[in-house]
């Protein structure tokens, strides 16, 4: 496989260099501190991976991104980043990742692995391999229309409307780490992250766990260093399907994405595009 590295900060991108080595998952790492030379490179040839900073000069990473999807319609993007506010455009053009520097080794490796397990779909479906494993699913997550969790078929009683919310944020975010202050902006939009604001927050996550624990599908859910993600592995979800080409997703969505949650306009938007 072969990775591209881009970032104007050449101590940065030799870090990002080196760390992408240590993987020992790529024939060939090429990397750029200009954005315009690393687009051209894919004038001649491809790339599986792109790890991209995003705020650089001449061509921002969500731009340049956005134009290697052109050149190389396969190619997954990681965004490696100092800036939270960016994660919205980021995951608007699909990206498969989205680290804060600085980057840990472990984080960039999951991101990696991770990013390129969910391209392993053919294209007009998901490999048997995929199928097997959301058949197996005892977590069924709906999204189209209204937002829906399912174990064994029954749905799951949230105690809480804004713990079933930020559980569907999770799963919009597609098993990407995020902070529990950029969930709460996008829970709470212009509210103050005050004190009493961020004690309220811990029952709502509280109250998630809870109701995870009690159908003993905790293992759905993963929390590390004041941020936390759901594991799409461990469940069966239109979204993930309809994003791995496959056509039954593809075919049942109908322009409604978590109808009644604003912050989802943006990746209904994405999906109605493509």
């Amino acid at each position: 496989m072969k990775a591209i590295c881009v970032d104007d900060e050449e101590l940065v991108l030799f870090r990002t260099v080196s760390l992408v080595k240590k993987t020992k998952l790529f024939d060939s790492i090429e990397s750029f501190t200009d954005a315009f030379e690393a687009l051209s490179y894919l004038d001649e040839d491809t790339a599986d991976i792109a790890l991209l900073d995003i705020d650089m000069p001449g061509m921002k990473g969500i731009d340049l991104a956005s134009n290697m999807k052109e050149k190389c319609p396969g190619i997954k993007v990681i965004f490696l980043t100092g800036y939270s506010e960016y994660a919205v455009d980021a995951y608007a053009l699909h990206a498969s990742g989205y680290l804060l520097k600085p980057i840990a080794y472990d984080r960039l490796l999951s991101e990696i692995e991770y990013a390129m397990e969910s391209g392993t779909g053919s294209i007009g479906g998901t490999s048997n391999g995929m199928e097997e494993k959301l058949e197996a699913a005892r977590v069924k997550v709906e999204t189209f229309g209204y937002f829906n969790v399912l174990v064994d078929g029954k749905p799951v009683n949230f105690k809480r409307s804004k713990a079933k919310e930020l559980f569907a944020c999770l799963v919009d975010r597609r098993g990407q780490f995020i902070t529990r202050k950029d969930l709460f902006y996008i829970l709470w939009e212009d509210d103050d992250y005050d004190r009493a604001k961020q004690k309220y927050f811990d029952t709502i996550i509280r109250s998630l766990k809870d109701t995870l624990d009690e159908y003993d599908i905790s293992d759905v859910f993963e929390m590390e260093n004041r941020q936390m993600r759901i594991i799409p592995e461990r469940m069966d979800c239109d979204l993930f399907r309809f994003l791995d080409n496959d056509e039954e997703a593809i075919k049942n969505f109908h322009g409604e994405y978590m109808n009644s949650y604003p912050w989802a306009e943006t990746t209904e938007g994405y999906l109605t595009m493509n």
